[in-house]
């Protein structure tokens, strides 16, 4: 049974159950001649609870654990023999589960077709065969072994599927009554109702801190594993990159943080002067009407899709810079570059200065205006002298979120400045980034235990570290004007 038709089934079994405990509570009340402690709503609620969320929390459990002890079971099931020279044990693992979730298809497909299919009786011929009828083509090399293998997965997967909708149902089954039994006008059903919502809350603040800990955790456990193959000192101080995935790559960051740093300081240099313009123009000088018509207009920028920079980068941007200012200076001859790049990406990220400062020079108090009126100053020196120092803490935020914002863009360098990794001060020669590479080396078929592969985990790990200290900065740099204005 499919996942949302047990959640659905488990909601309807709560629903029920809301009704059931808010009229119980409700005769019992007047049967007695007591006054509830809770609204009925909340007796409800109790029931609801009660039967919905330990089921769900089972469901969750079960779907977390189900893959991974499939996995390894079926996984004992390959030998060597079925694994190809030079290729690894995961990647016909992968085959096995896209061959099981292709059974899966064709059965669904002879069902709507009324007529059914006995998976176990197939053999290698007749599932490669049947499994091209339904858009799923296979190699003519894959071993027999792997389609007993993709029965047997298919076969736990849907046994295991059926205990666990019997599990589910029947706890959220067994739960319905038990609660219904315990409702009574005496219940402080509110406060177990409002302890659930307390506690959604918590996990809901949890989420961010556990992402950043299974983001983090992912990339030091690969990282860790892309060291053990290849030498630190060579990925973080050679000058080349040059990766080869038949081996004898040299997997040198240097030029792709250099072309990182170069492309974002250039959008930098267009995004932060204009945009900090932009805001003080909106919130010290332009009137009501212009406000309303300016700030929508420039925020229409940050929702156009990257996609779509990339695109203007490659086919205005790039040959207007070649011909107008490259060949004719003798400096390249190439539409791709960094200054391509930066100058599109700095446009991109104007908005995120210009919205941010805008904000936050507003809430500057008005007191302070006044009392450098008060002393003489004029518009332009209050707004040089009292307002952007105050201010200073939040537009630091707020160019940081443009460098991040910078840091991690992929389709405008892909497209306007190249994948050429090199150091060059050139800003007409094309380079490329961390995140394009990152891309790169994880597209395609690629033996993902090799360290052409693997070296994506540790260019992520490096741009998070670099991402850090940026914002470690920034608090300092907060901090301290904060002390000094405040």
């Amino acid at each position: 049974m499919e996942v949302s038709i047990i959640i659905l089934g488990v909601l309807a079994l709560a629903a029920i159950g809301y009704g059931l405990g808010r009229r119980r509570a409700m005769a019992l009340s007047a049967e007695r001649g007591m006054k509830l402690h809770s609204l009925p709503g909340f007796y409800g609620q109790t029931v609801a609870l009660i039967t919905a969320v330990p089921a769900l929390i089972l469901l969750m459990l079960w779907l977390t654990v189900q893959h991974p002890i499939i996995d390894g079971r079926i996984s004992g099931m390959i030998t060597d023999a079925s694994v190809p020279e030079g290729g690894a044990h995961s990647l016909v693992m992968a085959d096995v589960r896209r061959i099981g979730d292709g059974l899966a298809v064709l059965r669904e497909t002879e069902a709507k077709a009324g007529s059914d299919v006995d998976i176990k009786a197939l053999d290698a011929d007749n599932i490669r065969s049947r499994l091209a009828g339904v858009g799923i083509a296979l190699g003519a090399d894959v071993p027999a072994e792997v389609f007993e293998a993709a029965k047997a997965y298919r076969a736990d997967i849907d046994f295991s599927q059926l205990l666990m909708t019997i599990a589910v149902f029947a706890l959220a089954i067994g739960a319905l009554p038990l609660a219904y039994i315990r409702i009574d006008p005496e219940l402080r059903a509110r406060n177990i109702s409002e302890s659930f919502v307390k506690a959604i809350l918590m996990i809901s603040s949890l989420v961010a801190i556990m992402t950043t800990v299974g983001i983090v955790g992912s990339l030091v456990v690969e990282t860790y594993v892309f060291f053990t193959i290849y030498p630190a000192q060579d990925f973080f101080f050679s000058t080349v990159w040059n990766p080869q995935f038949r081996g004898g790559s040299d997997l040198g960051i240097l030029p792709l943080l250099w072309g990182t740093f170069y492309v974002s300081l250039i959008s930098l240099v267009i995004a932060v002067p204009i945009g900090l313009m932009i805001a003080v123009f909106l919130s010290e000088y332009a009137g009501p009407k212009t406000r309303s018509i300016v700030k929508p207009a420039i925020e229409m920028l940050a929702g156009i899709p990257t996609i779509v920079y990339g695109l203007f980068a490659l086919v205005t941007v790039g040959p207007f810079l070649r011909d107008w200012l490259a060949q004719p200076l003798g400096l390249g001859s190439s539409s791709s570059s960094v200054l391509t790049a930066g100058l599109v990406m700095g446009v991109m990220i104007i908005p995120f200065v210009s919205s941010l400062s805008d904000d936050i020079i507003n809430a500057v108090p008005q007191a302070l205006r006044d009392g450098s009126y008060a002393l003489g100053s004029t518009q332009s020196e209050t707004i040089k002298q009292v307002v952007l120092p105050a201010a200073l803490p939040g537009i630091v935020g707020a160019v940081l979120l443009a460098a991040s914002r910078a840091i991690g863009e992929t389709m405008i360098v892909v497209l306007g400045a190249g994948a050429s990794a090199k150091l060059d001060l050139n800003p007409f020669e094309a380079m490329t980034t961390v995140t394009v590479k990152i891309v790169s080396q994880l597209t395609g078929d690629t033996e993902f235990a090799s360290p052409e592969t693997l070296v994506a985990f540790a260019l992520g790990l490096t741009l998070f570290v670099i991402t850090l200290l940026l914002n470690v900065i920034a608090l300092y740099i907060v901090r301290k004007y904060r002390e000094q204005y405040e």
